[in-house]
């Protein structure tokens, strides 16, 4: 239930970022909606007051006001906030922000794919990655990486029901099922 509320959430606000006029890079929203989540995550007592009933919406509201109001929010995404807050669905925000890149994604042709790499990858390498699974699927990839020691060497990449598996252990595994034919 509190994903298809989430979701309905972040589908308006996409719906204003996308039209036509707005001016507002869905990147920019993203990023000024994560680093209020991260902002709400670090700081017991901001979540204190705006997770508590017995703060008056107004007041809640002040708050926010200064916070953004230091990191040069847009009036966009503070009215958004503000309405999230009002409709006490801010413990939400995270989930809503997901789905919001989901749904930006989506609309803009953007496929997710998960990298997993036996270490950590630098920025080359993760640009290297995200240009070739382009190439490989001829569509916009956006990777999220993560490591896995088990692979031993080399990267794996799940872009929906698909598996590209360059590591060690695949090849090892590949090696495995044609020495045993």
């Amino acid at each position: 239930m509190a994903q298809v509320v989430a979701s309905r959430y972040a589908k308006a606000l996409a719906d204003l970022v996308v039209r036509s006029g707005s001016g507002l890079d869905p990147a920019i929203v993203s990023a000024q909606l994560r680093t209020f989540s991260e902002t709400l995550k670090s700081s017991a007592d901001l979540r204190g007051i705006l997770l508590s009933p017995a703060v008056a919406t107004v007041r809640k509201r002040e708050v926010v006001s200064r916070i953004l109001s230091e990191e040069r929010v847009s009036e966009l995404v503070q009215n958004f906030l503000f309405v999230i807050i009002g409709r006490r669905r801010i413990s939400m925000l995270d989930a809503i922000v997901e789905a919001f890149q989901d749904t930006i994604d989506e609309r803009m042709g953007v496929v997710k794919a998960a990298v997993s790499s036996a270490r950590p990858l630098d920025d080359k390498q993760k640009s290297a990655v995200a240009e070739e699974l382009e190439r490989l699927t001829g569509q916009k990839v956006r990777c999220e990486f993560a490591t896995d020691p088990a692979l031993v060497g080399g990267v794996t990449a799940k872009i929906g029901s698909r598996v590209y598996d360059g590591s060690v252990r695949g090849e090892l595994s590949a090696l495995r099922r044609r020495l045993v034919q």
